[in-house]
């Protein structure tokens, strides 16, 4: 890969003779690890998520494969529980519905209607905030660029919608496709 850039992306006050790549924003050199931007099928030092944590060996990528994949399907499941959730919430509602008399004689449904700080609405705070983290996680693995790890994830999702969403009712969003 070539470090020449053209002087016009660089800012003015660096002219091309001064800029290293291996200085960072602040100006402390420092060495810097580059990751591969094409897709790759190594075992050795692929991080994963962490700076300690890095896979070395095959029997390490089989394992991070293995966690990788229960990780994805994990998410499809939340996805799907997260929906129930709500569903049985609000057929619980429509069970507290009642009538009630409305203008010009017409009968209106009062719907008792979940809180900001009920329990449901709690819960379904606390597993949006699971769901972001682990979508968040498994773009980033994907972004790591290998190939095991991008399989790994791709199966876990597709086995995981494959297990979870057979039951539920069927609206495509043709548009969703980022995690």
């Amino acid at each position: 890969m070539s470090h020449h850039m053209n002087s016009s992306t660089l800012p003015t006050s660096h002219p091309p003779e001064h800029h290293h790549p291996s200085t960072t924003a602040s100006g402390h050199g420092h060495d810097m690890m580059m990751m591969a931007m094409t897709f790759h099928f190594s075992c050795k030092n692929v991080p994963l998520l962490f700076s300690g944590l890095t896979i070395n060996s095959p029997g390490e990528m089989a394992g991070a494969f293995v966690a990788v994949f229960f990780l994805a399907m994990f998410y499809e499941g939340l996805k799907i529980a997260r929906e129930c959730l709500l569903r049985k919430s609000q057929v619980s509602i429509r069970y507290n519905s009642m009538p009630v008399p409305g203008p010009n004689g017409t009968i209106l449904m009062e719907t008792h209607k979940t809180q900001m700080l009920s329990l449901p609405h709690l819960l379904q705070t606390v597993l949006h905030i699971i769901q972001v983290v682990v979508s968040y996680f498994l773009m980033l693995i994907f972004m790591t660029y290998n190939g095991y790890l991008c399989i790994a994830v791709a199966a876990g999702a597709g086995t995981g919608y494959f297990f979870f969403s057979w039951k539920k009712a069927v609206v495509v969003d043709i548009t969703e496709h980022c995690h």
